[in-house]
């Protein structure tokens, strides 16, 4: 009688579903990741040398040229585009939701997104808007590469 050894079976490890799950992590945290900031207009800020954050009570407001008409300026509180006519009106609304009873400080920081190809005038006459409600005004830069 032959008496042989028996075949002994090695564990392995299926790995066939891993390829699904590594494709799903990376299009989860590619979708996510352009979703980081949906409140930003896409516009070529000016360099700067040095940059800084504000307060957390911040608000963007977008000034740019209109692409298909650069005669017509467009003005943006976040996303919602906004005419220069009611400009001071939903600044103030948006100063007094802020307003800090205790203190005279408007409590509300905008942050001035402007185009590089916009009119110095142009931001003139939206820093002025600021002013004159008494509203801080900062003016968003993109540090320089160099």
């Amino acid at each position: 009688m032959k008496i042989g050894r028996r075949k002994r079976e090695e564990a392995e490890v299926e790995s066939s579903s891993l390829n699904d799950i590594m494709f799903f992590l990376l299009l989860f945290f590619l979708i996510a990741s352009t979703l980081a900031n949906p409140n930003v207009i896409k516009v070529m800020l000016p360099q700067a040398k040095t940059t800084s954050t504000v307060s957390p009570k911040s608000i963007p407001l977008t000034v740019r040229r209109d692409p298909a008409n650069p005669e017509s300026l467009q003005v943006f509180i976040e996303q919602q585009e906004v005419s220069y006519e009611e400009l001071e009106k939903r600044l103030k609304e948006l100063r007094d939701q802020f307003q800090d009873p205790n203190s005279k400080d408007a409590g509300l920081v905008v942050v001035l997104r402007a185009d590089a190809k916009a009119y110095v005038q142009d931001l003139v006459d939206v820093m002025q808007v600021g002013a004159n409600l008494g509203i801080k005004m900062v003016l968003a830069t993109e540090k320089n590469q160099k």
